[in-house]
């Protein structure tokens, strides 16, 4: 990483801090955390670390956390220094955030995510969201490693996600919402903005880099779905299934923010098939295809 430094102010426990409120006890109601200030500390504990204000945010998932190496003039701070930032465990996520210069353009990159397998719920796993938006990122680049269903799709592709399919049967905005400054309910249609996929799009053909198109499904995992579960997702229309992105597109949306999404498929998750991807195979040609992953966002975040 380009002048990294890298910025522990002080260890904090995993999850959110003392700011949130604990239940009295085990069948009391849980009283509604206040959030809003959990993210400001959050969001002043990284801007103490640095004095630049990013424009864009970058999540980048599993195998894929190599981009943030190339951030210029780069500040890492790690999760678990950050207050309320749950702390990501699953292979492949560094678990920092990396603030700098990316593309021509001021970043804050997520280096690795959480997983609602990892035993975090909706909201925490969008929590991070909210955090770079309070940082001033108005603009969200959320990539994953996926599953290809899609039978023309070939492991090491790149896909642009054009929607979503929620699977999780959880939802980040469930729960207490400040009416008068956010919707109580967001619409998500064209959820991923209609004017970046076609930017990515033309980008895209500029490099010379061949990118699918289609529907991203989200379940939870830890488990990979069964050949029934496979057949049904590819039914309802999705072209990838994975275990991530959903509810940080739902958080980035009811903030505001505009979403870019782009996908790896690792492994092609095809029900007849006689065997299925292990998680360190997926690993291994989320690697691969990096070189051409890095060269995509690269060229697509100055039009962002």
């Amino acid at each position: 990483m380009r002048g990294l430094r890298e910025h522990v102010p002080g260890a904090r426990r995993r999850g959110y801090d003392s700011a949130m409120t604990e239940p009295s006890h085990k069948t009391a109601p849980r009283e509604a955390p206040n959030e809003a200030a959990v993210v400001a500390a959050a969001a002043e504990a990284i801007s103490s670390a640095t004095r630049l204000a990013p424009e864009v945010a970058l999540v980048l998932g599993s195998g894929l956390g190599p981009l943030a190496d190339l951030v210029e003039n780069a500040t890492a701070i790690p999760y678990a220094a950050v207050p309320g930032m749950p702390v990501a465990t699953a292979p492949g996520h560094a678990g920092r955030f990396v603030v700098g210069h990316l593309g021509g353009r001021a970043v804050v990159a997520m280096q690795g995510r959480v997983h609602p397998y990892e035993g975090f719920d909706a909201r925490e796993c969008s929590f991070p969201i909210a955090v770079m938006h309070a940082l001033g990122a108005r603009s969200l680049v959320v990539t994953n490693a996926c599953g290809g269903l899609d039978p023309a799709f070939a492991a090491g592709d790149l896909m642009l996600q054009l929607d979503y399919i929620n699977f999780t049967g959880q939802n980040p905005l469930i729960g207490p919402n400040d009416d008068a400054a956010h919707p109580r309910f967001p619409v998500m249609f064209d959820c991923y903005d209609p004017e970046y996929v076609r930017h990515a799009r033309a980008v895209a053909l500029a490099e010379g880099i061949h990118l699918r198109e289609g529907v991203y499904l989200a379940i939870t995992g830890p488990t990979y779905a069964t050949r029934a579960e496979l057949r049904a997702f590819r039914t309802l229309g999705a072209d990838a299934v994975g275990m991530s992105t959903v509810f940080e597109v739902m958080r980035a949306r009811h903030l505001g923010m505009r979403v870019l999404g782009i996908s790896t498929v690792t492994d092609m998750a095809l029900p007849d098939r006689d065997e299925h991807a292990t998680g360190d195979e997926v690993l291994a040609v989320a690697q691969r295809s990096g070189a051409t992953f890095r060269r995509l966002v690269l060229a697509v975040l100055p039009g962002l």
